[in-house]
């Protein structure tokens, strides 16, 4: 079965197009490819933790994480978003089915390297069965990045990173959702696109500050799956009408990532 799992940003959440989920649906319908969909929510959990007045901090774009900021990110995440893309996706007259990494252990996580990020995570390993289960049932499945440990302890996985693994362990395509047309760089006021982009140019665009922020874990995340066979990584802009039709279908559309000596930009 071939899948392509589809990152959405929460900061490009509310911006997105009706036509976004109807290009979901239609490639679900489609048969061809079965699309999975793992979501963040930075936005709405920085909200959440302001209004509550819990204090929060990032580490290279990682958002550090106490038991008292992950019951935010498990409300936010798990609950209000998850829902709502599952009501999106029913609205544009799919089947959808909201799931969280910790639902059935679907994610096991492992703290993460960085000890100074708390309840931070990463896939150790992801139970496909479920998901194939969900696909099979004629569903869309819907994923909220938290995972957990065999101890029952909770982690908050970053949603690209979640993602890369997901896509590694079906051996999936890989999507990431942006409200920004892709890696580029600004000359004479200009955006130019890089179309297509290697291991070593990332490196250098990263030294060179292009790429910073949250960018940073998505392309790390984005070359860690094509290691590990993912065929394809794309960061596609969520907000060009049938984008996501544009890239099922091969076009050139945002920013290719690989392993490969990248090409020019246009």
């Amino acid at each position: 079965m071939n899948y392509v799992v589809i990152k959405c940003g929460g900061s490009v959440f509310d911006a997105l197009p009706e036509s976004f989920y109807q290009n979901i649906v239609n490639i679900h319908e489609s048969g061809e490819w079965k699309p999975i969909i793992v979501h963040g929510g930075g936005p709405l959990i920085s909200s959440l933790l302001d209004n509550m007045g819990v204090e929060t901090s990032f580490v290279n774009g990682l958002r550090v994480t106490t038991n008292e900021v992950l019951d935010v990110v498990e409300m936010a995440l798990s609950g209000l978003m998850n829902k709502q893309i599952v009501r999106n996706l029913t609205q544009a007259s799919g089947k959808a089915y909201g799931i969280s990494g910790v639902d059935g252990g679907l994610l096991h996580a492992t703290p993460a390297k960085v000890s100074e990020l708390g309840f931070v995570g990463e896939v150790k390993q992801v139970k496909t069965p479920i998901i194939e289960e969900i696909v099979n049932q004629g569903y869309i499945p819907v994923i909220s990045p938290v995972g957990i440990d065999e101890e029952g302890q909770r982690f908050n996985i970053n949603a690209d990173m979640a993602a890369s693994a997901i896509a590694q362990a079906l051996s999936a395509k890989l999507c990431f959702i942006s409200d920004i047309p892709g890696i580029y760089t600004e000359q004479n006021g200009e955006k130019l696109i890089f179309h297509h982009v290697g291991k070593e140019k990332i490196e250098q665009l990263i030294e060179d500050k292009v790429i910073y922020g949250g960018m940073i874990p998505k392309v790390e995340s984005a070359l860690k799956a094509l290691v590990q066979g993912v065929p394809e990584v794309s960061i596609v802009n969520g907000l060009e009408v049938n984008g996501l039709i544009q890239f099922m279908n091969g076009e050139t559309i945002g920013t290719r990532i690989s392993l490969e000596k990248e090409m020019p930009y246009v």
